[in-house]
Parts: structure tokens; C-alpha cells; sequence
């Protein structure tokens, strides 16, 4: 199921993304894939622009711990 996101004044595809997911990485290809003519549009989006956010699975990465005195 996708869901829109509705762009505010000043925005990029990157900075949908990061407020929509997350993350930027893996995901905003394929949100500019799934949105045909959004990159027409240019760097900045005009306000308004109603992006389809596809679902993505959330991605659990494990932080490896670094040791200071080991």
C-alpha cells in the first residue's frame, strides 16, 4: 500500500524522503521511479506536489561497538 506525502514549501525528493522514511539511501530511487515526470520538476518541488511513497520493509541494521580499551 502506498501512501503520498505532500510537499511544503523548499523541499526535495532527498528531504521527503528523510522525513517520510528515515532514510535517504535505496529509497529515493525508487520513489522517483514510482512518481513518472517528479524529477521534471526540478531540485526544489514546488509546493503542494503530492509524491506516491512506496512501502518499503524497515531495515534493521546492527551498530558494531567499538572497544576504547580493548
Amino acid at each position: 500500500m502506498t501512501k503520498t506525502y505532500i510537499t511544503r514549501q523548499g523541499e526535495t525528493v532527498d528531504l521527503a524522503c528523510w522525513k517520510h522514511y528515515g532514510r535517504t539511501a535505496e529509497v529515493t530511487e525508487a520513489v522517483l521511479e514510482a512518481n513518472a515526470g517528479l524529477a521534471d520538476l526540478g531540485a526544489i518541488l514546488p509546493m503542494g506536489t503530492v509524491i506516491m511513497m512506496p512501502v518499503f520493509e524497515s531495515k534493521k541494521t546492527a551498530r558494531s561497538l567499538v572497544g576504547l580499551w580493548e
